[in-house]
């Protein structure tokens, strides 16, 4: 584990654990629900990387690839490869660490680079991922955060588009929206697709706001997850549609990016706090 601290801000990460992050706290207040001690990321906890894609590939496919079903479920490849994979520590500080991962699964074989830091005004996540092998090959990525939801809880986000799913979580069909901005009245229930997003989301709990700013790849495309059995909400940036891979009528709402050999797709996530409520 790696502890990270500047401010108000605290921040573990776990670089063995696919680079992902097991606690987030403003003046000591958690902003993820903290990982449990010994759990493995992926439960609702903490916080995880979706590479080379995000989200779910119905049976795997990926054009003549097949990519191995971890959800048997509902027969999908579910959330990537990277968050499988340890990542090693490159550079390490009080407030900054780098971490890199480096990948070698036919189709896909990439470089990960990701830079955490914390400051005064709070956590900074910069993602870089590279095309390493020798052929063209289609990316995505996201950041799959379980945000705390107590009483009270409201979200807010504009977007373009919001796509109805399948029993399995898969997009089905699109349709036009303003986004959200409520409570578990707005987004309670929800396994959805927003497409046109502008990058920025606004969490509040009773007391304090915490404001989400993508920029890059990250900040067309947002994923909400709020199941009514647990006190989580997920908030994904996402550069690319659920599943785009086998529905080419949703590609114009958020496409992967083919990369060629030696190209990088880089996004960033910013939360910033305020110790404020928000009637």
């Amino acid at each position: 584990m790696l502890r990270l601290h500047a401010g108000d801000w605290m921040a573990d990460l776990a670089p063995e654990d696919g680079g992902g992050m097991t606690l987030l706290r403003f003046a000591g207040r958690d902003i993820l629900v903290p990982a449990p001690a010994g759990s493995r990321l992926g439960g609702p906890f903490g916080a995880f990387w979706m590479i080379p894609w995000a989200n779910r590939l119905d049976a795997g496919r990926l054009g003549d690839h097949r990519l191995p079903v971890n959800r048997a479920s509902d027969n999908t490849a579910i959330h990537g490869l990277s968050r499988d994979r340890a990542w090693q520590v490159e550079a390490a500080a009080p407030d900054r660490a780098v971490l890199t991962q480096a990948v070698d699964a036919t189709p896909y074989v990439y470089a990960a680079r990701l830079d955490v830091a914390l400051g005064p005004n709070g956590l900074s996540l910069a993602l870089a991922v590279t095309n390493t092998g020798s052929a063209p090959m289609p990316v995505g990525f996201g950041w799959h955060p379980w945000f705390v939801r107590t009483v009270g809880t409201r979200l807010a986000f504009r977007a373009t588009h919001r796509c109805t799913h399948d029993a399995r979580g898969l997009p089905i069909a699109i349709e036009p929206t303003e986004g959200l901005d409520g409570g578990d009245d707005a987004f309670l229930g929800l396994d959805t697709h927003f497409a046109g997003w502008d990058g920025t989301a606004r969490l509040a709990w009773p007391g304090l706001a915490v404001t989400m700013a993508a920029t890059g790849a990250l900040a067309t495309n947002l994923q909400i997850y709020a199941p009514p059995d647990k006190a989580v909400l997920c908030v994904e940036p996402s550069s690319h549609m659920t599943d785009v891979a086998n529905r080419a009528d949703l590609a114009p709402f958020g496409p992967m990016r083919v990369l060629a050999p030696g190209e990088t797709l880089t996004g960033t996530i910013t939360l910033t706090a305020e110790s404020s409520h928000l009637p």
